[in-house]
């Protein structure tokens, strides 16, 4: 085959290539097309689904509320003495109640020292006094006689001499005499009297320091005693407080409290007490104030109520002045700013609000919130007011539906 017949055929086969290529691609376009136009397209739908935060709400009332200003307190004695001796003597009688814990009534006896040493003192005195009545009659006896002479001479005198000639300064020296011997006789009565050492008040034994045989002296310490009758607890409050505080005044009640020991009572239970005084002083520590409140039996004698422990750091839940045409909000639902959320036709409307107190749970809330409206109480991630909210509610109504 000649070089020119074989170029002729590699041109024929090239040129079939192109033709099967531009074939292969022609079928490939048109392929491509009819899919395109014959491709479903979507439609929209007649309905659309808005988006809106599902929150739990609370309705709020208008109205007089008290607001609770919590404290802690400290449990104080309202009354406490050292029982101590007057006298001194060997103690021979102690009263089966006078040990720590015991209970002694008032007047009750209960230490008797030994007498008998008061009681010789006490016969000596009435002697003497005896004595000195006896020495003083024999000196008016005498100034008897001395007017009777007198008289007889029938000559006169200036009054000096007269008072010596009638003895009126023995006389009185006698009479002092019998005074100052009768004040020796009541006091000897009265030291044997205070042998008989008696508790003042009804009273709780705290510490007692002597026994059966002491000897002990005056003024020594006996016996720590606190009064039953009432307790103190001192508690400290924030000066911005003290204005919802009522303090007893002519005409006025007092504000009343709760005292509460977490650590030792059950949750539900308390003791009443009553606010007493404004301690004019500051804490040195907190610089707060101090207020002054009494519990009455406080160790429960008579009832079932819990008895309170001297010394001991206890809740104390004083109840302020009544705050009239007020909302009273949890603090948890109000949010920065002193601004509430409130679900207001399906939308959430931020508000400002105006808080006249905040105590240690609620806020108290005189502009911004009124009757019926509905504070929502559950966090949102988005925040912007017009958002359409949810109430669970009413979500858990259309689901029973």
């Amino acid at each position: 085959m000649s070089e020119e017949s074989a170029t002729q055929q590699g041109n024929k086969k090239l040129g079939f290539t192109l033709v099967v290529c531009v074939l292969i691609i022609a079928v490939t376009v048109a392929l491509i097309f009819v899919i395109n136009n014959t491709e479903p397209t979507a439609e929209k739908g007649g309905a659309t689904r808005k988006s809106a935060a599902l929150v739990s709400v609370v309705e709020v009332t208008r109205g007089e509320f008290r607001p609770v200003i919590v404290a802690l307190g400290k449990v104080e004695p309202a009354r406490e003495i050292i029982l101590s001796p007057r006298v001194e003597g060997e103690v021979i009688e102690v009263a089966p109640n006078l040990i720590p814990g015991g209970f002694i009534d008032r007047d009750t006896t209960v230490l008797r020292l030994d007498p008998a040493d008061f009681k010789n003192t006490l016969a000596l005195r009435i002697s003497e006094f005896s004595e000195a009545e006896a020495a003083l009659a024999i000196e008016e006896g005498r100034r008897t006689v001395a007017e009777k002479e007198f008289a007889l001479l029938n000559e006169t005198i200036d009054d000096a001499n007269r008072a010596l000639v009638l003895r009126e300064p023995q006389i009185a020296s006698a009479k002092a005499r019998v005074a100052a011997a009768q004040a020796a006789v009541d006091q000897a009565q009265l030291n044997l009297e205070r042998t008989n050492i008696q508790v003042p008040f009804d009273a709780q034994v705290l510490d007692r320091s002597v026994n059966l045989g002491s000897q002990v002296s005056a003024r020594a310490s006996l016996a720590r005693l606190v009064g039953v009758e009432e307790y103190w607890v001192t508690t400290t409050v924030p000066l911005r407080s003290l204005q919802w505080i009522d303090f007893p005044k002519s005409g006025s009640a007092a504000s009343t409290a709760r005292i509460r020991n977490r650590s030792a009572w059950q949750a539900d239970v308390y003791r009443e007490a009553k606010v007493v005084n404004l301690i004019g002083t500051v804490d040195a520590e907190t610089r707060l104030a101090r207020v002054l409140l009494t519990v009455a039996d406080p160790l429960a004698r008579t009832s079932d109520e819990p008895a309170l422990i001297l010394d001991t750091v206890l809740e104390v839940q004083i109840e302020g002045r009544a705050l009239a045409d007020v909302v009273r909000l949890e603090r948890s639902h109000l949010r920065a700013g002193d601004t509430v959320w409130v679900k207001e036709d399906g939308k959430l409307s931020i508000r400002k609000v105006s808080v006249v107190f905040r105590d240690g749970t609620h806020a108290f809330i005189s502009e911004g919130l009124n009757t019926g409206d509905l504070v929502v109480t559950t966090n949102l991630s988005v925040v912007a007011d017009g958002i359409d909210l949810r109430d669970t509610a009413e979500v858990m109504e259309v689901d029973q539906e």
